[in-house]
């Protein structure tokens, strides 16, 4: 899943008197704190981001808003259990009456829907809604941003380009064979998948919203974006961009169909489009006790919310379950040639970010790959990059000139482009404050080797929405990735070959063909053992090509007021346990 930090989101500044007016209301008459959970009053949110990536559930991938929404707005057939520790990483029947029933060596999977399960409108959610629902991530020219899963698992042929042969449900190109490999029952409560390949971990993909269910009727295309209906415990009162997300409690939904969710606040107001200094501010002077800042805190503000000893209830600093990532653009044109691309990564001073973040306390550690340790048996140490002996922490730029001289004669086009006053490279980058500090420390290190680059801001708010685009534009892009269960087949394929997210470009070089063999072969593999040493070496192949520039075991900060109660990790996400979150009266 993508990564849910700054950069994934749009910054917009409103002025710090409007935004500290704001803060004073939303707290008047607040009730002394009990420790005690109970139903009732505001929850808040604030963040500086303009508007949410994707509130449509068929784009919707970043793991902060799957946990959020699958919380308060959505139901999907399985869901991961809302608890702390390790039994939040198990996943229980929501919709459905379980987790699913596999057959035919897990290329048929079936579920039913609980009783009682209702829209907002108070009508049935029906196996045709879900299976609707499932049908627009075909609709690739309207929803490009979601988990491509569905597209190459379900049985449903391809064309001689690799594209499915069903386009999704406003063409209809294709129809029948989706029908073929998605059915419902007579009753209109049981649905049906059928697969191309053996999957045993489709239940955990059921638990992601562009599986759940879209009432046909009532889907305005991309405008869906605005206001998708509910089937949880809360519905959309008002979603004004760069303004505020407001939900207030969903009378037709049923406790009794859904015995997870508590539902302890009577509504939740997101305040969109804060200043970063303000909301910094509200954090550090605890102006919306019953808030939670969903961006993190600027560095400076950041390491000093974690030396105030007052705030030690209010504040985690965790390892999460992303690996953040500089991505290279591989095509003709750009980075095509892996001595520039090693080049890059020896130049570059970690040591300054790594200062600029408080230390590796709050920065976490350099990746030597794109699995991240925490998927225990997929992770396996690579062999150079960090471990090179010409690593520096805080860049080499001497050893980066001589691969760069190196690459001026074997990729000569690609070392005038990168050095040439008059061409030279671009990073595209989330316009936030801290991402401008950090450009400046990345430009001059880079320079210092040679290098000629521009940084080219972009609207934070949409930016992850943006990369499919981005990525045939610019030399460098960075964001983040967490595997969307705990098996590198969610991370490898999905960032270096032909899932959803390989913004690498690295399709057409000569290196691409022997790896994606492999990688089909990876995924066709039912032994575990086995499976992992293949994505070990799969890992390797992918470093060793420097498709990656640079990759970082990230941590994470969050801050919240002091009548939050209920505030927990859940582990999948590295969110909060939002089901938990209360005001303490």
């Amino acid at each position: 899943m993508s990564v849910n930090k700054l950069t994934s989101r749009r910054w917009v500044s409103i002025t710090a008197a409007t935004a500290l007016a704001v803060s004073v209301a939303m707290v008047s008459g607040a009730s002394p704190a009990s420790a005690a959970a109970a139903k009732g009053g505001t929850l808040y949110f604030y963040t500086n981001s303009e508007q949410f990536p994707a509130l449509d559930p068929t784009n919707m991938y970043t793991g902060r808003d799957i946990g959020l929404f699958g919380t308060y707005l959505f139901r999907t057939l399985t869901s991961y259990k809302m608890e702390a520790g390790s039994a939040g990483t198990e996943l229980t029947a929501d919709l459905a009456t379980n987790t699913g029933v596999p057959s035919n060596k897990a290329k048929t999977w079936k579920y039913t829907l609980r009783p009682g399960v209702t829209w907002e409108d108070g009508s049935a959610i029906t196996c045709a809604d879900l299976k609707y629902g499932f049908s627009r991530a075909f609709a690739l020219d309207v929803f490009n941003a979601g988990p491509t899963y569905a597209i190459s698992w379900l049985d449903i042929p391809t064309l001689a380009d690799g594209s499915s042969a069903y386009k999704g449900p406003y063409k209809k190109t294709g129809k029948a064979a989706y029908d073929k490999a998605v059915t419902c029952s007579k009753d209109n409560r049981t649905i049906t998948y059928n697969l191309k390949r053996s999957v045993p971990d489709f239940n955990y993909f059921a638990s992601y919203p562009t599986t759940g269910p879209i009432k046909a009727s009532a889907d305005t295309g991309d405008k869906y974006d605005l206001h998708p209906m509910a089937t949880g415990p809360y519905k959309i009162k008002k979603y004004a961009i760069n303004d505020e997300l407001t939900l207030v409690r969903n009378d037709k939904w049923k406790k009794s169909s859904d015995p997870m969710r508590k539902a302890y606040p009577d509504d939740i107001v997101i305040k969109l489009g804060m200043n970063e200094d303000v909301r910094d501010e509200v954090d550090m002077t605890d102006q919306i006790p019953n808030g939670i800042n969903m961006d993190g805190l600027q560095p400076l503000n950041n390491i000093a919310y974690f030396n105030d000893p007052t705030k030690a209830k209010q504040r985690w600093n965790i390892v999460d379950p992303f690996v953040t990532y500089l991505t290279a653009n591989n095509s003709a044109g750009h980075l095509d040639c892996l001595l520039v691309r090693k080049a890059v990564f020896f130049a570059y001073d970690n040591q300054s970010l790594i200062d600029l973040s408080g230390g590796l306390k709050y920065y976490g550690v350099m990746g030597d790959n794109i699995v991240k340790p925490n998927l225990g048996m997929d992770y396996a140490p690579t062999k150079g990059n960090i471990h090179d002996p010409n690593f520096k922490i805080g860049g080499n730029p001497e050893y980066a000139k001589t691969l760069l001289e190196q690459a001026k004669t074997a990729c000569p086009d690609a070392y005038d482009r990168a050095t040439n006053p008059a061409k030279g490279l671009k990073y595209y980058r989330a316009d936030t404050a801290t991402n401008k500090k950090s450009a400046v420390l990345v430009e001059a290190a880079l320079k210092k080797a040679g290098f000629v680059i521009e940084t080219v801001y972009k609207p934070a708010g949409t930016y992850n929405a943006n990369l499919v685009e981005y990525k045939s534009q610019t030399d460098f892009l960075a964001s983040g990735w967490a595997a969307d269960w705990a098996n590198a087949s969610t991370v490898i394929p999905e960032m270096w070959g032909n899932g959803c997210c390989n913004y690498t470009k690295n399709e057409k070089t000569p290196e691409y063909a022997p790896f994606i063999a492999k990688v089909n072969k990876a995924l066709s593999e039912l032994d575990r053992k086995k499976q992992a040493t293949m994505w070990h070496e799969l890992s390797q192949y992918g470093m060793d090509q420097y498709w990656y520039i640079r990759t970082v075991f990230g941590k994470d900060q969050a801050t919240w007021g002091s009548k939050i109660g209920g505030m927990t990790e859940w582990k999948p996400f590295s969110q909060a346990i939002y089901n938990d979150l209360y005001i303490k009266q």
